[in-house]
């Protein structure tokens, strides 16, 4: 039987684990010097490789060459914790989300004066670290401060800031970070290639974005993806389909729309989304990551070769000329939009009907007096739009016309010829003292 991706190509040795070089080659260096610590604190968000570093540590441990930052591989404690090994009886994992109690606690504690059967070092991986309750940490206290010489203690979590601040104190603390795009998408490709696995290169900035930075996630989204490719390979139309992921066609179509101001095309976009079986939700964050990413390049025109976009050459020349069509008013303005419309649509049971009324207020610059002047502003300078924007300010001048009361001025203009009318008066009145005589 087949396995897993991710559990496949989990990494043997600090070299192999990708994205994270910042903690291991301290540890590397650690172990070439000699200068171990007996307890370590390896914490970040799941699946970017904390446990599979803390069995690389154990290895390179308890290695018959060791401690060494490249485990033998062939000796048999290298070969029993091997990804596929029997495992030691000396290296002790212990998930804390079922044995986080005092009485678990009490009885590591117990049994961690005893020397190791075979190995170097006594090891224990306690994983989910923050899982383990205050008083199982407190009785874990006095063992973690003052361990024998042949114990050590490897942390993982997700949560440090969970985790007792006296044992954090105690220990070398190593935060993990999710693993950028640029190191993904070359990792992507070579398993590809190792699998002998035909994939479309539109489909890896979706498995990497799918993954949100974490490996394991990714590797199981590609995972998937080859399960159910067929004899053409992973095509970028299965991959949306399975995925869920909006087509890039529809995002295009919506851009352009707002561009263009053009509520005929924007409305027939959203009426195709639904058509397509799209969830509105997954369609307005989607239109919010393409937003970030025109909003980039109008800031880094070479994003795509600084690895801060990633997509084929193609799509990246239309987001190019879509930057230039919008103005970092509008995209802020709109991202905003689409941002709020997104915390709105939790819980809604019409989805449809507020991506709608997101496009309206998107359509409509008139809804925010300061973002207003600022489009204004910007397509009057550029002069892109404003054939398009010429026939909008109308309408709105008739409407501005009843409550202005810019139409009253008129009349102490007219006023003026009132007093001009009252001079010639005194000139008659000169005629009237003649006559009385």
């Amino acid at each position: 039987m087949a396995l897993a991706l991710y559990r496949k190509y989990r990494p043997r040795t600090f070299a192999e684990v990708i994205g994270q070089e910042h903690v291991t080659e301290p540890l590397s260096q650690a172990l070439r010097s000699g200068r171990l610590h007996h307890a370590y604190l390896f914490s970040g968000p799941r699946g970017c490789g904390k446990t599979s570093s803390a069995r690389i540590l154990a290895r390179s441990l308890n290695c018959e060459r060791g401690p060494t930052p490249e485990p033998c591989g062939q000796c048999d404690s290298c070969k029993s914790l091997a990804n596929d090994g029997s495992g030691s009886i000396d290296v002790i994992e212990i998930d804390a989300a079922s044995h986080g109690g005092v009485d678990d606690a009490r009885e590591l504690r117990e049994r961690a004066f005893f020397a190791p059967a075979t190995s170097r070092y006594k090891i224990y991986v306690i994983d989910e670290a923050h899982m383990v309750s205050s008083a199982g940490f407190n009785a874990l206290l006095k063992l973690v401060e003052e361990p024998p010489d042949y114990v050590k203690f490897i942390f993982a979590t997700t949560e440090p800031e969970k985790v007792l601040g006296t044992i954090k104190s105690r220990t070398h603390h190593y935060p993990f970070r999710l693993i950028p795009p640029g190191v993904l998408r070359p990792y992507l490709e070579q398993l590809c290639a190792a699998e002998s696995a035909k994939v479309e290169s539109a489909v890896f900035p979706l498995v990497v974005r799918a993954g949100g930075g974490s490996a394991r996630d990714t590797l199981s989204v590609l995972d998937q993806l080859i399960a159910g490719a067929g004899p053409e390979g992973v095509t970028y139309a299965r991959a949306v389909a399975l995925l869920g992921v909006t087509d890039v066609a529809l995002i295009d179509e919506m851009c352009d729309a707002l561009a263009a101001g053009d509520g005929a095309a924007a409305y027939g976009t959203i009426d195709r989304v639904a058509e397509a079986g799209h969830d509105p939700r997954r369609f307005a964050s989607d239109l919010l990551e393409r937003l970030r990413d025109l909003i980039v390049l109008q800031q880094v025109p070479d994003a795509a070769t600084k690895g801060l976009i990633d997509g084929p050459s193609d799509q990246i020349e239309r987001m190019v000329a879509q930057s230039a069509r919008l103005g970092p008013a509008t995209l802020s303005r709109c991202a905003d939009i689409v941002h709020n419309g997104l915390v709105e649509m939790r819980g809604t049971t019409a989805p449809r009907l507020l991506l709608e009324l997101i496009t309206a207020r998107m359509l409509l610059p008139g809804a925010d007096k300061t973002e207003d002047l600022l489009q204004r502003l910007e397509r009057v300078e550029r002069g892109v739009t404003v054939p398009v924007e010429a026939a909008r300010p109308q309408p709105q001048a008739r409407a501005s016309a009843p409550p202005a009361p810019a139409a009253t001025p008129p009349a102490p203009a007219a006023a003026p010829p009132a007093p001009a009318a009252t001079p010639p008066a005194p000139a008659s009145a000169p005629p009237a003292p003649a006559s009385a005589p």
